[in-house]
């Protein structure tokens, strides 16, 4: 038998999916969007961009931005009782109103 495949995106078929109307590349003003720290986002993966993407178990997420690591943000979200930073680019991320 073959030995299943464990990568970070595995058992990710319908979270990662995009809608028809929104397939192929992203926004330029997607990756350019700017955040202050402590403001509140959402983790919106685009699965079109592979680099600084987080986890899939963490789409949907909501967090504070902490800081920032090169043009990637420090990203902290509450999983259970435990903090957790993720390094997340902003293609990611989207704002919480």
């Amino acid at each position: 038998m073959v030995k299943r495949s464990k990568g970070t995106r595995s058992k990710s078929r319908y979270i990662m999916r995009k809608k028809p109307r929104t397939r192929g590349v992203s926004s330029i003003t997607r990756a350019l969007q700017q955040f202050e720290v402590g403001v509140s986002v959402s983790i919106d993966i685009d699965s079109a961009v592979h680099k600084g993407m987080p986890h899939p178990r963490f789409q949907g997420r909501t967090g504070k931005i902490e800081g920032m690591q090169g043009d990637a943000y420090l990203v902290g979200v509450t999983v259970g009782k435990k903090h957790k930073t993720l390094i997340v680019l902003p293609e990611h991320l989207g704002r919480v109103t």
